[in-house]
This record gives structure tokens, C-alpha cells and sequence, in this order.
């Protein structure tokens, strides 16, 4: 499950509606639905994300947020290091390949490095 898949989960709880009737209200499959609740699937549109957040009748800052988790759950993910050293795509293939094997202590470890590196060198991540 992705980080989006988990929070529209959350938002259906809340609501108490079934992927069938959220489907039903979205135009689109049951089957859509909960691929992509799943991962198993790639971004939704931004335009079934605001008629998501319709749907639910969040907030603003709820809205950016849920939209924010949707750029952040592509289980299909791509890094092009195109133009960088070649230990860079090195690296990025390592990953990809042993990432399945990571416990969820070793990707809280990665991540706080990645984003203590992107504080501590200046740079966007």
C-alpha cells in the first residue's frame, strides 16, 4: 500500500463508505479503486484527485496534502541520473534492486539521511 492509498483508506473509514460506493461516486471502477489504494497502480489524474477531495469535502490544506502523498506514491518510481557520475547510477540500481530487503529501521535511517544531506548541503531534495 502507498502513503496515498493509506490516507483515501483513512478518509473512506471516516466517511464509512465501501470502495464500491467511492468508485460508484468517482465514475470509475471498484477494481481502479482499489488498485490504487493498493499500489498497484500508477498516479491518479489531478482531476480524479480534486474530485477525490470533493468527494470527501476536505479542506484546503487537507486537499494539498492529499495531493502531496499522491506525487509521493508512484510504486513505479524512476531516478535519471542522465549526466551524473557513473557511481550515481550505481547506486540508484543497488537500491532498486535490494530495496524489497530493507527493514522499516533501515529506510527510517536512509531517509533521515537524505533529509539531513538535503538541510545540511543547501539543495532541494
Amino acid at each position: 500500500m502507498t502513503p496515498f492509498g493509506e490516507a483515501v483508506r483513512r478518509l473512506r473509514a471516516r466517511k464509512g463508505v465501501s470502495q464500491k460506493e467511492m468508485a460508484a461516486a468517482l465514475n470509475v471502477s471498484p477494481a481502479y479503486l482499489s488498485a490504487l489504494e493498493h499500489g498497484k497502480r500508477g498516479l491518479p489524474t489531478f482531476d480524479l484527485l480534486q474530485r477525490i477531495a470533493g468527494y470527501f469535502n476536505i479542506i484546503w490544506d487537507e486537499a494539498e496534502e492529499l495531493f502531496l502523498l499522491a506525487r509521493t506514491s508512484d510504486p513505479r518510481v524512476v531516478i535519471d541520473t542522465s549526466g551524473l557520475p557513473p557511481e550515481y547510477t550505481e547506486f540508484a540500481n543497488r537500491l532498486a534492486r535490494r530495496i524489497r530487503k530493507l527493514d522499516s529501521a533501515e529506510i527510517a535511517r536512509l531517509s533521515a539521511l537524505l533529509e539531513n544531506g538535503a538541510k545540511g548541503d543547501g539543495k532541494a531534495s
